[in-house]
C-alpha cells in the first residue's frame, strides 16, 4: 500500500509505502518506522527504503483519571485529543510543543520541549509507562522500575527501539487552561537577554519572536510572551478547527523577504511598548499556528528548512546574533523565528535535545544548495559555541555534527530494534558506524 506521508518540512514528498504493525514481526533489518502525524520537519519520519507503520487509524484514549490526572492512550492520539478530553476536568498537559497536532507516541519519540523548559523540562518526564512491541514479538512494559534502559532510551529514541502501543502520562492541574500573558516588546537582542532572568523566574512559560531581518541598533528586535494559567480564566473552549487553510501549495515561496519585511514591521509595530497583561486563550498562546492548516505550504514548491540549535547560556548573546547576522549576510529571511530558554530540569530520555542555554529556531524556504550553504554556516557557529541540532527538525546535518550534538548515539544504536531504521538515523548514525567498524577490525587486525 503507499500512501503520500510527508514530513512538515514537505522538501521530499512522494508516495510512501505502508504496512500494519503485526508485520513488524520477523521483518527484516530497517525494514519498518512508526509513522505519527508527520509533524517531524525532516527525515525522522521516513524509512523511504522500507515501509512506514501509521500509528493514527484506530487510535483512542484508553483511560483517564480526574482524582490522579493519570491517562493512558494509544500511541497514535493527537495531543489535541487530550486535551480536549481533561481540560474541562483541570487538567493540561505538563509540557506542550507548539503544536497539538502531534501524537502522543511522537512526543515521547522526540522527547518534544515547550515554553516551560525552565521549569518542567521535557516530555518525556511526563511519561509514567507505556508499552513497546518488538520485532521480536516480544510487548514490553517500560518505565523507570521496569526495563529502564529501555524506558530511557524510547524517550527520544525517535521510534527505533520498539513500536510505541499505549503511554500512560501525568498531567497537571491547573485553574484554566487559558493563560495570564504579559507581553512587550524589547528594541535588540541585548534587550532581550537583559530582561530574560527576571521574566523566568517569575513565569511558568515564555518565548521570544524575533523579527530576523531587523539590522544595526535593532538586531535582534522581537516581542516578549510570559504567561501563566489564569487563575481567572474562566473555562477553555476545545480545540477548533482551522479557521484558515492553504489548498495547496504556491509556485512561489509567499514568505520571501519583501513579505516578510512588511510582516515583521506589522507584528512588531503593534505589540506594546511596555508590559500589558491580558486573558488570552490557550490555543492562541499555546499552539498560533494551528488555526492555519497546511501553513507550511506557504514556503512554496520547494518546502522548508527548520534549524533549531541550543547553545550555552554563557555565550548565548553573542551566538544569538552571530547566528542572525549569518543569515541576513545570505539574504535569508526565517518567518519563524522563536528565541527561548532551556533549564537545568534533567530528561529522563537518552537522546534528548535540550539542555541548559539558549534554542533559536529560524525556519528558511527551501531555495536549493545555496540554502544548504548557509545552513552548514548555522552549523559552524552552534559547533564552535559548543552547542547542538535538534534532529526532530534536521532532513540535512551531517554524520559528523550529528555525533558532535549526541555524542552518546552508540548507546541507542546498541539497544535499537533491528527491524526499525528512519532515513534520518542511516543518514547520519549509520554512516559513522562503518567508520567505526572499520577502526574496529584495523585495531584487532593489529593486535593479532
Amino acid at each position: 500500500m503507499q500512501s503520500e506521508l510527508n514530513s512538515w518540512g514537505r522538501v521530499v514528498r512522494c508516495p510512501r509505502a505502508t504496512t500494519g504493525l503485526a508485520s513488524l514481526t520477523g521483518s527484516a533489518a530497517g525494514a519498518m518506522l512508526p509513522y505519527g502525524n508527520g509533524r517531524s520537519y525532516g527525515d525522522s519520519c521516513h524509512n523511504d527504503s522500507g515501509r512506514l507503520v501509521p500509528m493514527r487509524p484506530g487510535s483512542a484514549i484508553r483511560a483517564f483519571d480526574p482524582d490522579t490526572g493519570l491517562l493512558t492512550a494509544d500511541a497514535g492520539v493527537l495531543l489535541s485529543e487530550i486535551l480536549t478530553l481533561v481540560m474541562p476536568h483541570g487538567y493540561f498537559l505538563e509540557v506542550t510543543p507548539g503544536t497539538a497536532q502531534v501524537t502522543l507516541g511522537g512526543a515521547i519519540a522526540n522527547d518534544v520541549h515547550g515554553k516551560n523548559h525552565h521549569r518542567r523540562g521535557t516530555f518525556g518526564r511526563s511519561v509514567i509507562s507505556f508499552e513497546l512491541f518488538m520485532s521480536d514479538d516480544r510487548r514490553v512494559t517500560c518505565s523507570p522500575d521496569q526495563n529502564r534502559q529501555l524506558f530511557e532510551a524510547t524517550i527520544g529514541g525517535m521510534g527505533l527501539t520498539g513500536v510505541i502501543e499505549a503511554a500512560t502520562i501525568r498531567l497537571m492541574k491547573v485553574p484554566s487552561a487559558n493563560v495570564r500573558q504579559t507581553a512587550f516588546r524589547f528594541g535588540s537582542i541585548d534587550d532581550y537577554f537583559d530582561a530574560i532572568d527576571a521574566i523566568d523566574a517569575k513565569h511558568e512559560y515564555s518565548v521570544a519572536w524575533i523579527d530576523q531581518l531587523a539590522r544595526g541598533a535593532n538586531l535582534g528586535r522581537g516581542v516578549l510572551m510570559a504567561g501563566d494559567h489564569a487563575e481567572d480564566g474562566g473555562p477553555a473552549k476545545p480545540p477548533a478547527p482551522p479557521r484558515l487553510a492553504i489548498p495547496f501549495s504556491p509556485p512561489v515561496n509567499l514568505l520571501n523577504r519583501l513579505t516578510l519585511k512588511a510582516f515583521n514591521a506589522l507584528y512588531f509595530g503593534r505589540a506594546p511598548k511596555s508590559a500589558a497583561t491580558a486573558i488570552v486563550p490557550w490555543g492562541s498562546y499555546f499552539h498560533p499556528l494551528d488555526a492555519i492548516r497546511d501553513w507550511n505550504r506557504l514556503y512554496g514548491p520547494g518546502g522548508l528548512f527548520q534549524h533549531q540549535s541550543v547553545y550555552p547560556a554563557e555565550t548565548a548573546r553573542e551566538t544569538t546574533i552571530r547566528l542572525i547576522e549569518c543569515a541576513q549576510s545570505r539574504g535569508a529571511a526565517s518567518f519563524l523565528t522563536v528565541l527561548k530558554r532551556f533549564g537545568d530540569v534533567p530528561s529522563p530520555g537518552l537522546l534528548s535535545f535540550p539542555r541548559p542555554g539558549f534554542t533559536l529556531t529560524l525556519d528558511f524556504a527551501n531555495s536549493g544548495p545555496a540554502t544548504l550553504k548557509m545552513l552548514d554556516a548555522l552549523d559552524e557557529i552552534v559547533l564552535s559555541a559548543g552547542g547542538a541540532l535538534n534532529p526532530y527538525k534536521d532532513q540535512r546535518m551531517s554524520a559528523e555534527m550529528f555525533e558532535t550534538s549526541f555524542p552518546n548515539w552508540r548507546e541507542l544504536e546498541a539497544i535499537r530494534d533491528p527491524a526499525l531504521m528512519s532515513d534520518f538515523w542511516r543518514r547520519t548514525a549509520m554512516q559513522l558506524k562503518p567508520v567505526e567498524d572499520a577502526e574496529a577490525q584495523a585495531q584487532a587486525a593489529k593486535s593479532a
